[in-house]
């Protein structure tokens, strides 16, 4: 049973957190500022379930429930996620709180090169776990207490379909064109249902970025749905206004990285987060922290297993190498469909975005090594070999039926699944 859940300052929330302050309403969601019975401060988010048809209540609670679990990745990047609960029937999760706001309130003295890294370290650490942000803006980067800034609001990490979900039922078309700002064209009008790949997000980071530098957007302004138009049209072709980054306090020297963050090709945009963060400026205040390895990888390699990162099946393992024991070191993977036999069928009832024949994995069994190849064997396609619909990718590389080589820490994308390859 959901019931509507409104809460005044003084009030409590499920009888464990004192609501001190509303911080803000979305499209789906509440957040508070409350004290818990130790006086302790945090930030409260409830999902407003009563206010979504009963049809798809329970794929927004486990898109939420996706939310806190991404909130638990450990990275002083993102807003942590403390715990979680339910009130009314509506879930709630209790997060941390950053006393400084966002960077929409960030006065114009700010070392934004320092900004820029914290911002980025977040998005490596989300994409070391399988997570695309994809709603990357200023409003979602909150800064803490001692002024890190931190990642936040990850309900839509690799949700193809919130945004316009969000449209549909709500009709809050404000709030689309100000999401639809930070969009790469793949996403807008995919070629094909394009796979989410970290590419997303570096899109994104170079629109805020701009804004951040010359107080405005690149592809022109959003205020009414004509504009959107011409905005989307500008992103697509490349036409970015780059004069007002030129003539931007330190926008020069931006220059070449907003360059490669913007590119309308995912393919020619720069690939990772590393890459861009190679090109950021050195400003005195800047830093560049040792790389940490997210992914332990022993010092005798046994074999290795694929962890489902993002996905309906989110955390379940398989056992690659095992697998490939049975199967004469040839592992198929696609879409769970009982007329296709996958050594590894993918769950994937809430979208259609995974071929029944995605991907082959091989092992050279004398070196321990595997490949992933697009497709799979099929002697009724041309040459035997037939495609996925969608491309496999391994990190932001795009997988052909040649084979690319894996090793652990890799993050594979098929469709809207993400499997990280871990090593044991």
């Amino acid at each position: 049973m959901v019931e509507r859940c409104v809460f005044n300052v003084g009030q409590r929330i499920d009888n464990r957190y004192t609501v001190t302050k509303s911080l803000g309403e979305g499209a789906f969601g509440m957040v508070f500022k409350v004290t818990d019975e130790s006086g302790r401060t945090y930030a409260l988010k409830v999902l407003k379930l009563w206010e979504v048809h009963p049809e798809i209540r329970q794929q927004l609670a486990d898109r939420f429930e996706m939310e806190y679990q991404t909130g638990r990745i450990e990275s002083p990047y993102l807003v942590h996620s403390v715990g979680h609960g339910f009130v009314g029937g509506n879930p709630y999760i209790l997060m941390e709180f950053c006393p400084n706001g966002d960077l929409t309130g960030a006065p114009r003295s700010t070392n934004w090169t320092l900004v820029g890294q914290q911002v980025l370290l977040g998005l490596k650490a989300l994409h070391a776990c399988g997570k695309v942000h994809r709603d990357l803006k200023p409003e979602n980067v909150l800064i803490k207490e001692d002024g890190t800034a931190a990642l936040t609001d990850f309900g839509i990490s690799g949700d193809r379909n919130k945004r316009m979900t969000e449209r549909n039922l709500l009709g809050r078309p404000q709030q689309i064109f100000g999401t639809y700002a930070y969009m790469p064209p793949e996403q807008v009008n995919p070629h094909r249902d394009a796979t989410v790949l970290p590419t997303t997000d570096i899109f994104s980071f170079g629109v805020m970025m701009y804004q951040l530098l010359t107080g405005s957007l690149p592809f022109g302004t959003l205020n009414d749905e004509n504009e959107l138009v011409l905005y989307l049209k500008a992103g697509k072709e490349g036409k970015w206004n780059r004069s007002a980054l030129t003539m931007s306090r330190y926008g020069s020297v931006y220059m070449p990285v907003i360059e490669g963050c913007l590119q309308p090709d995912f393919h020619k945009r720069l690939q990772s987060v590393d890459e861009v963060l190679a090109m950021l400026p050195k400003g005195e205040a800047s830093f560049l922290p040792e790389d940490e390895d997210r992914v332990a990888t022993p010092a005798v390699i046994r074999g290795y297993m694929l962890r489902v990162m993002q996905g309906e099946e989110y955390g379940r393992t398989y056992d690659l190498s095992a697998l490939g024991q049975q199967t004469g070191g040839i592992v198929t993977m696609g879409r769970g469909d009982a007329s296709v036999r996958n050594t590894i069928p993918i769950v994937e009832q809430n979208s259609c975005y995974i071929s029944r024949k995605h991907c082959t994995f091989e092992c050279d069994e004398a070196s321990n090594v595997w490949f992933i190849r697009d497709g799979q064997w099929d002697r009724s396609a041309p040459n035997g070999w037939k495609h996925s619909l969608n491309g496999t990718y391994v990190n932001a590389t795009e997988v052909s039926s040649n084979g690319y080589f894996v090793q652990a820490g890799d993050i594979i994308s098929i469709g809207d699944t993400k499997l990280r390859v871990e090593a044991y």
